[in-house]
């Protein structure tokens, strides 16, 4: 593959121009714990006591979070049945409690919970449990046989081709002609999905990004505390690299400069001066891939919208013909078997193999090669 030629980025703003924003949105409020504080040995001691326990033993913020909401699911249910405390649940109100998790219908969608989220509302009641039982709060725990869905193996629902890539790449205004204010909300835009595309990182590490864990001269990131709390150095390309340094230069100076604050050091700001939101960044892909017109996506909207750069990342260079062992470094898998997936929906060499080998195949024509080369290897 051609390697890609240097953007050409046009000039935006000069720094004696001053923008005014504001934050939007509210306060955050008080952290909500479910369980009736009144009832004496109620759920919610338990739950404070078990996130506490969690913190101190170095769970991400994020696992804690999840575990709070995940049982806040099982209280609620709980006191509906007139079940205040952990010990007066049994084995068979579990299994009453699985079954109601199996039924369970979305009330925006009216579909039913996925495989995975019916695993973790119910991993969260066995861990709970197993807490309780070695922190000696039970004499035993009722959900030590608790069985869980089968897990189930699931491939990248859609894979974006390089052609593609590049088509929502090519698909954010960076010139913002429409705006009477240019605001260089484009030029941060490109820069950050340039990153997602370049490096394969995840939403959550892209917005966690400092401005000294990006050594341009080596075209490296330092990705820290990742998935796991494992930090990584990944590579980045160069046209990703110069995307982020026009950003440095012309945009990130004017948001802290609205903003009044001091610089925290947040690489990708938004125009209020604060550090991105994961669901800011989901909410600009998604704008940007429908701006792009991808004839996939005409009657539907893609989800996990982010990940498709991580996919498409991991499979462009599996196709390439990177060891899937590098691949594996890039995304932060700590098992093989987790990248192998890709190595299923990779199938340009066993697609040749097909045409080359089965008998039933029909020879195509020249012209029906080049498009799937163009649309696999791109420009």
């Amino acid at each position: 593959m051609p390697s890609p030629t240097a953007p050409i980025i046009p000039p935006l703003h000069t720094r004696n121009q001053k923008l005014s924003y504001r934050r939007p949105g509210k306060a955050p409020g008080a952290l909500h714990i479910a369980g009736d504080p009144e009832t004496l040995g109620g759920f919610r001691g338990y739950v404070q006591d078990m996130l506490a326990w969690m913190a101190a033993c170095a769970f991400s913020a994020m696992s804690i979070k999840a575990r709070r909401i995940e049982l806040g699911y099982f209280v609620d249910w709980c006191e509906e049945r007139a079940i205040a405390r952990p010990d007066e649940v049994t084995r068979a109100l579990l299994e009453r409690y699985r079954q109601h998790v199996f039924n369970y219908r979305r009330k925006d969608t009216g579909g039913a919970l996925s495989f995975q989220s019916q695993s973790k509302r119910l991993v969260s009641v066995r861990v709970f449990f197993q807490w309780m039982a070695r922190q000696h709060h039970l004499l035993y725990n009722p959900a030590s046989e608790l069985e869980l869905p089968r897990a189930q193996k699931r491939l990248p629902r859609n894979i974006l081709t390089v052609a593609e890539t590049e088509q929502v790449l090519n698909a954010v205004d960076t010139l913002e002609a429409h705006n009477p204010e240019p605001t260089g909300l484009g030029v941060r835009d490109r820069a950050m999905l340039e990153t997602l595309y370049s490096t394969g990182m995840r939403r959550g590490e892209l917005v966690a990004l400092h401005t000294d864990d990006l050594d341009g001269e080596r075209g490296t990131v330092h990705i820290r505390q990742g998935k796991g709390a494992k930090d990584r150095v990944v590579p980045i390309g160069e046209r990703a690299c110069r995307w982020i340094e026009k950003y440095l230069s012309a945009i990130r100076p004017l948001y802290l400069e609205a903003s009044g604050e001091s610089d925290d050091g947040t690489l990708f700001l938004a125009k209020h001066g604060q550090g991105m939101q994961g669901k800011q960044l989901s909410v600009i892909v998604k704008k940007t891939i429908e701006a792009a017109q991808l004839e996939r996506f005409k009657e539907t909207h893609p989800n996990a919208a982010c990940h498709l750069f991580r996919h498409a990342c991991a499979t462009h260079m599996l196709e390439a013909g990177a060891d899937i062992r590098y691949i594996q470094a890039l995304l932060g898998h700590s098992k093989l078997t987790t990248t192998e997936v890709y190595t299923q929906v990779s199938i340009l060499q066993l697609k040749a193999v097909h045409e080359r080998t089965h008998p039933a195949r029909m020879q195509a024509s020249q012209e029906t090669l080049e498009r799937r080369r163009e649309g696999y290897a791109g420009d």
